[in-house]
């Protein structure tokens, strides 16, 4: 009895590089439109939802879309968003340096050092979990009616978050890494410049993009309460007015200009900076 010829399947043609590399990016196109397609579905939702809201509730509880996009407009061309803006920002700036100072040379002796972990977590670990409307009241108590109220809160807000990821930046290194440097001579400066910078920094961008909107709302609330200028002073003046429509303009001018921090700015950042990484490279 004869054995029966199996014949093997077809393998298929080998693919270039070149033409590995055009696959890539039509499949990046493909994935960066449907990321779009939904971005956009998600806010025609967000609006239409809005829109509904306002038509059904009693008359002049709730603007429609197209009247606080009206108002807007008007705050926008007035040059009234410039200067309030600015001086929001100038004061979140600060308050984020400030936390960036202390947050992450303590957080690195946290995730280096058994005994300075015993010293700060549960310092750092109570401050996070107060409640952000604490730190902007303690702040007002503190220096009153000025812009280091704001500043305060922001750098108390923010410090936690930057602290605790730098830590666990620092605990999640490679340790063989570590040693393999040591073993090959390399100085404790080479090794933190070499090996712990690198693995720590996408812990940094997670921090800052956790605190960014935290540190954000803090900032705005403490102007509300107390502010002499900036958006969250805005918004108090037209809560004043009983102008609903010119509170939720100003919060859109705010929700507006986070977006476009994170999306232009710190995810762009972000990017260029790990884009080392096959991850990072796979989605630009």
């Amino acid at each position: 009895m004869s054995n029966p010829v199996i014949e093997a399947p077809p393998t298929a043609a080998a693919v270039t590089w070149q033409e590995g590399e055009v696959l890539a990016r039509r499949a990046s196109a493909r994935h960066k439109r449907k990321r779009l397609a939904l971005l956009v579905a998600g806010w025609a939702a967000m609006l239409g939802i809005w829109q509904v809201a306002a038509y059904y509730l009693p008359f002049g509880t709730l603007p429609n879309p197209l009247e606080v996009g009206a108002e807007m407009w008007d705050i926008v061309a007035g040059g009234a968003l410039v200067s309030d803006l600015f001086a929001s920002i100038a004061k979140t700036a600060v308050g984020f340096a400030v936390a960036g100072a202390i947050g992450a040379p303590v957080g690195y002796l946290m995730g280096r050092y058994n005994y300075w972990k015993a010293f700060f977590h549960d310092g750092v670990t109570v401050a996070g979990t107060i409640p952000a409307l604490t730190y902007a009241v303690l702040s007002l108590i503190i220096f009153g009616l000025s812009d280091l109220g704001p500043v305060l809160a922001v750098a108390l807000v923010s410090t936690p978050y930057v602290a605790l990821n730098v830590a666990e930046g620092i605990r999640g290194v490679d340790q063989s890494l570590v040693k393999m440097s040591q073993a090959f001579g390399r100085s404790p400066r080479q090794i933190r410049r070499e090996v712990f910078v690198p693995t720590i920094v996408p812990y940094v961008f997670a921090a800052i993009r956790m605190s960014f909107a935290v540190a954000w709302k803090v900032e705005a609330l403490t102007e509300v309460f107390g502010g002499t200028n900036g958006v969250g002073f805005q918004i108090r003046n037209e809560y004043q007015l009983f102008n609903i429509t010119g509170v939720i303009a100003w919060m859109g001018l705010f929700i507006v200009f986070m977006l476009l921090v994170e999306r232009l700015v710190l995810r762009k950042l972000e990017q260029r900076v790990l884009a080392w990484r096959p991850d990072e490279r796979a989605v630009q």
